[in-house]
């Protein structure tokens, strides 16, 4: 519920379970919501098991796709189709059980929660749908002005519940980020206002999202018959990555063999795995906005398995970094090495990878969607499942898709006409005592 610790540190599990290869076995014929249920289970002791299980069923009946995720074939590469839920994007799958978890949590308690996130896309209408019309929860969502596609600006500012509160910060995501932070680290603000987090810094917001990794290898064992397959995952914020990371440790050693970092022309993640240099640079517009970031709000996870689970050490490198802007990490690489291997994908690299697969395969793919296949075909390995992550609806991003393709992607039910409906939000500095007196003043401290 509370998202980031008091001491302004993520949360995480005190141990990772690991599976045998029996459970593995067992596991291979179940739907996706009785998988989500045997990986949620081992990390969740205070739900009983009957309640635990209505909660995932609720969160997944909002799904268009029979399997939740799908899975794609085009030979060796295998697209995992994870946009079909209600706002066409990856994020629905962590924020639609969320959703229902803050409230069923808040209503065994009589509580109620105000929520705070910042966005680069999709997480702010994914979180946003989660929990809209709850009357147990206000949220507050933060973007980029102008920095996000029109449909995601949308698909958040014209939902106009009573308990949604959208705001466009003059500034970048990592602006928005950096905000976030900063008010939940005011611990006597963040208690008297409530606040929780939908970020991925939300730790049961990763751990929804391992589901999705574990569900497709299986896929692919039943189907193809292989005991080991790689990833490819485009990321911006390592949520999703390190959701990977943390499938590959549940899972029997060897099964989940490469985890591929793509990321757009924003590298600081591929310059990490590749050189050992996690150092900020200028934040560059793309055409993949959602990956358009620059500090990773997850990162500081993985910092902790690499420095051997010392958390005084990984205050100290997080400390450092929020002061320099950069950490040195080369001393690491053999184990960094180990659990990535990473591609920067430019832009003209993208609308090639779009035209092209599209030429192949007839798939029309979203630009982040791209960045992850362009990654995955270079690190592509003979007689080797690579599983790439398709992680929002080409529709979202159509004027990318019409540029690479010279064809409109088409419009799905859930977008249809959705630029012309009535927007609400508030447009305001990237002023962190403005959003904080802005949040004082809409926050929901007791049901009326």
């Amino acid at each position: 519920m509370m998202g980031l610790a008091d001491d302004g540190g993520l949360l995480l599990p005190r141990t990772i379970p690991r599976v045998g290869n029996d459970t593995i076995n067992a596991w291979k014929d179940l739907t996706y919501q009785e998988l989500a249920f045997e990986v949620m289970s081992r990390f969740i002791d205070d739900i009983p098991v009957s309640d635990l299980r209505d909660l995932i069923n609720r969160s997944y009946a909002s799904f268009q796709a029979k399997e939740i995720t799908p899975l794609v074939h085009h030979g060796n590469l295998h697209i995992l189709e994870l946009f079909h839920g209600p706002t066409l994007a990856f994020k629905d799958i962590a924020l639609q059980f969320l959703g229902n978890l803050f409230e069923y949590l808040l209503e065994k308690t009589d509580g109620v929660m105000n929520i705070l996130g910042a966005t680069s896309g999709d997480t702010g209408s994914a979180a946003i749908y989660g929990v809209r019309g709850k009357k147990r929860i206000n949220i507050f969502i933060l973007h980029p002005h102008k920095r996000v596609s029109p449909i995601q600006e949308k698909q958040m500012t014209t939902v106009t519940d009573d308990n949604v509160f959208n705001i466009a910060i003059r500034g970048t995501f990592d602006d928005g980020q950096a905000i976030v932070k900063s008010i939940f680290n005011d611990i006597e603000f963040k208690t008297a206002q409530n606040l929780g987090a939908i970020n991925s810094i939300n730790w049961a917001r990763v751990l929804a999202q391992v589901v999705y990794f574990i569900y497709s290898g299986l896929h692919i064992m039943r189907d193809e018959k292989d005991r080991a397959f790689d990833f490819a995952i485009p990321t911006g914020n390592f949520g999703d990555i390190f959701a990977g990371y943390i499938a590959k440790q549940i899972m029997p050693e060897g099964m989940i063999r490469s985890l591929v970092l793509a990321t757009n022309s924003n590298d600081i993640l591929a310059r990490f795995v590749n050189n050992g240099d996690y150092s900020l640079g200028e934040v560059v517009g793309t055409s993949s906005p959602s990956m358009d970031i620059q500090a990773a709000s997850n990162f500081e996870r993985y910092l902790f398995y690499l420095l051997d689970k010392e958390p005084e050490r990984t205050k100290e490198a997080m400390t450092e970094f929020s002061r320099t802007g950069r950490l040195d990490l080369k001393g690491y690489q053999d184990q960094i090495r180990r659990d990535f291997v990473a591609k920067s994908v430019t832009e003209e690299e993208v609308m090639q990878t779009i035209s092209a697969f599209y030429a192949a395969h007839d798939h029309i793919l979203d630009p982040h969607t791209a960045v992850g296949v362009c990654a995955a075909q270079a690190h592509l390995k003979k007689n080797v499942p690579m599983i790439c992550l398709a992680t929002a609806h080409p529709a979202k991003f159509g004027e990318a898709v019409e540029k690479a393709i010279g064809i409109p992607p088409g419009t799905p039910e859930a977008l249809a006409g959705i630029m012309d409906k009535p927007s609400r939000c508030e447009l305001m500095d990237a002023d962190s005592k403005q959003i904080k007196a802005y949040i004082k003043r809409h926050a929901i401290h007791k049901l009326p």
